[in-house]
């Protein structure tokens, strides 16, 4: 039975930033980049003005062993829009981190939707961390990273209201409440603008902040491949590869790997974080506690860490061919085999590495032309897999 109760209601505009300013409304971890332009916070600030209908925003109660969180489920486009109008700023380009960080996929290219060239990774947590009032927060906001807004008066936040509603899970553990507003979140954001591939696999690194390093590790961050604006972030997606590993080491081979998913690999992944978060024995993967015990995966990614930083891949690579020539192999010996390699040979490996990428752009111009057929992927995992099994330390 489910005993999920919600309540609904509005607040003055003024309430929602004396909430916001406080913290005691907070973004959970897994929700996304502020992505609204000008143009969308123009036209919310006029339907205040003109008193049209605003769809209310969702709050959930997540509760804590320190209390209770009040998470943002959505509305979070329109709750930032209200404190920039109080604050009077806009963020601009160089407000953020950078845009917002795509990752490597199996086209060379950048697959997701061309407006995410303009957004950046910027939330209103970045202004929070400024002060705890307007003026504290406008003096830490440089015009060359916040451009000015029109002045509203007082009587603008007081008699605007926009409504809410609050949801309480009825069940109380951690892991269950992570599950429901994970859940709650992805089923809303299928509406409206659609989420991008990190933002939406963030929402499922969620449901176990235990293994959210294992989904993301820090160093993919240092690993990139070229894509077609070289200007653009484009990290290495380590879940990639521990899906297809794992499916490898499931079935010993690499044939029939990503089978029934040739142009769904996104939907793939998804199913491999949904069967590492619940343990399941699944048919793909196999089972992630049956690979690491008790889930302890952190000495490996550590390994992991060590030998590309000895190796010098942390860098730009030319290709996702070559990038998984040089990692399929790495990573699945010392994570999956939990195996070392003999760093003493690794101007050998590095020469055998190239001139199997050199092999296939000079001899198959069909895989260099469509590195994301199966087939061609395939055969990459099992080149790279062949040539780091040479280069092993004795058990």
């Amino acid at each position: 039975m489910n005993n999920n109760r919600t309540y609904y209601g509005e607040y003055s505009l003024a309430y929602w930033i004396q909430m916001i300013l406080k913290r005691n409304i907070v973004l959970p971890e897994y929700q996304r980049t502020f992505v609204w332009n000008k143009d969308d916070y123009t036209n919310l600030i006029d339907s205040f003005k003109e008193k049209q209908f605003i769809p209310p925003v969702i709050i959930g109660a997540y509760k804590t062993a320190n209390g209770q969180d009040n998470l943002i489920i959505d509305g979070q486009q329109r709750l930032t829009s209200v404190l920039l109008a109080y604050i009077e700023r806009f963020p601009q380009k160089e407000a953020g981190a950078g845009n917002i960080e795509s990752l490597v996929n199996e086209n060379d290219d950048d697959s997701d939707d061309d407006e995410q060239e303009n957004m950046i990774e910027w939330t209103f947590k970045e202004l929070l961390a400024k002060g705890n009032s307007k003026e504290e927060i406008m003096a830490k906001c440089p015009q060359e990273k916040y451009e000015s807004l029109e002045h509203l008066d007082d009587d603008f936040f007081n008699k605007n209201f926009l409504g809410f509603a609050y949801i309480v899970p009825s069940t109380t553990t951690e892991e269950e409440q992570q599950k429901f507003f994970s859940t709650l979140f992805r089923n809303i954001n299928i509406r409206g603008k659609s989420l991008y591939v990190l933002e939406s696999r963030a929402s499922l690194y969620f449901l176990n902040h235990q293994l959210k390093e294992w989904f993301d590790p820090g160093f993919c961050k240092e690993i990139s491949s070229s894509v077609v604006d070289k200007s653009r972030k484009s990290s290495m997606d380590f879940v990639r590869y521990a899906a297809l590993l794992s499916q490898y080491k499931k079935k010993g081979s690499e044939r029939g790997i990503g089978y029934g998913y040739a142009s769904k690999m996104e939907s793939y992944y998804e199913t491999y974080i949904y069967s590492v978060v619940g343990d399941k024995d699944s048919q793909i993967f196999g089972r992630f506690t049956n690979i690491f015990p008790n889930k302890d995966y952190k000495p490996y990614l550590n390994n992991i860490n060590t030998l590309i930083t000895e190796l010098n891949y942390k860098r730009r690579f030319q290709s996702i061919i070559e990038l998984d020539i040089y990692f399929f192999g790495l990573i699945y010996f010392t994570a999956f085999e939990k195996r070392t390699l003999d760093t003493s040979k690794k101007e050998a490996l590095e020469e055998e590495l190239k001139s199997t990428i050199r092999d296939i752009k000079v001899n198959n111009y069909l895989h260099t032309k469509s590195p994301a057929c199966l087939k061609y992927l395939r055969e990459r995992i099992s080149k790279s897999i062949e040539i780091y099994q040479k280069y092993l330390s004795r058990p």
